[in-house]
């Protein structure tokens, strides 16, 4: 299969960013117009959703029409509005008989303080990342949701670096692939799942009145987090995190299925970002079956995880330095190498 290792590999799935690259904000849209059968998993302590009721177990709705991801805090949630709009004016939606209703989940980021605080994804946003949506692989690093993310805020903002958003697929046999696209905004380090190396995370910088520090140019968020010192730098750490994503598949999935993929998605998170799933991240994966292809949804869930972590990975490895913070890509032209984990 030739893939271009991205979530648009997937049948029936496009893509579509909106950003404002002054006021690093944005939002992404993930489009099924023909419908998907949606899954969530939400495991971060500090979550901002949407809709995500209607894609559990129990619940009517059967599929969802886009997934939004969008910065902006709760602020950002406004852009699903967009979305919606967009939909409706094309007659997508699930039919209630007297109108046809655009289901459209969306969770959101914090990225309030890089950039301009008072300027949040949109209605008008939302509906332009529709606009934008096509099969050919999405922008990654600075664009659409991943525009003010930004990793290991451990010692706060001062010591954080840029990251962005990522997409990766795999062949599952057969001729099925699944794909993850990822907004990576997370309290912790980024790491390279295979060697343990960090890729971008939290640098040394003042925490009170104490200067937290190391041999090289990354302090590791794990040591920080233990004793005294990480009871500290916890008091002073960012509340605004979280690693939000799609996975979407071609393979035949029921509802639950669908959500036991994106629970099995998470450990892709695991992988890529320590420590996941803390108390100030909003970590939430949807999942999205667009097709009829029978694969098992053990295998399916298996690479929605490898998909995911691939995801991570490139969102900090493609993203560019700003809002006075460095990315991946300049601790490695400085010619240091960050340590292992």
């Amino acid at each position: 299969m030739n893939l271009q290792n991205a979530i648009t590999d997937v049948p029936g799935i496009k893509v579509g960013h909106a950003d404002d690259p002054e006021a690093l904000t944005g939002c992404t849209v993930v489009l099924c117009e023909g419908g998907a059968v949606g899954g969530v998993d939400q495991r971060g302590g500090a979550p901002g959703t949407r809709e995500t009721d209607l894609l559990r177990p129990m619940h009517q709705v059967q599929k969802a029409h886009a997934v939004l991801l969008a910065g902006g805090s709760v602020f950002g949630l406004e852009a699903a509005s967009g979305v919606v709009r967009y939909l409706e004016e094309r007659g997508v939606g699930y039919d209630v008989q007297v109108a046809k209703v655009p289901i459209v989940p969306a969770a959101i980021l914090f990225d309030l303080a890089i950039g301009q605080v008072d300027v949040r994804p949109d209605a008008s946003m939302g509906y332009a990342a529709c606009q934008a949506a096509s099969r050919e692989p999405p922008a990654e690093g600075n664009a659409g949701a991943g525009m003010g993310a930004t990793a290991g805020k451990i010692l706060g903002m001062a010591g954080a670096m840029k990251s962005g958003i990522g997409t990766a697929s795999a062949d599952l046999g057969g001729g099925a692939v699944v794909g993850a696209i990822v907004a990576v905004n997370p309290l912790g380090d980024v790491v390279d799942p295979t060697t343990g190396s960090i890729l971008a995370g939290a640098r040394p910088a003042k925490v009170g009145p104490i200067h937290i520090g190391g041999e090289g140019p990354l302090v590791k968020t794990l040591e920080v987090m233990r004793g005294m010192l990480g009871r500290t730098a916890l008091h002073f750490a960012s509340r605004g995190n979280t690693v939000i994503g799609v996975v979407a598949t071609d393979a035949r999935l029921t509802k639950e299925q669908a959500n036991k993929v994106a629970q099995m998605a998470q450990d892709g998170i695991a992988r890529a970002v320590r420590p996941a799933h803390t108390m100030f991240d909003g970590d939430t994966i949807f999942a999205l079956s667009t097709g009829r292809k029978k694969v098992d949804v053990s295998v399916v869930g298996a690479y929605a995880a490898e998909v995911v972590a691939q995801a991570i990975v490139r969102a900090v490895l493609t993203a560019e330095a700003a809002g006075g913070l460095p990315a991946a890509r300049d601790i490695k032209n400085s010619g240091i190498l960050p340590g292992k984990n």
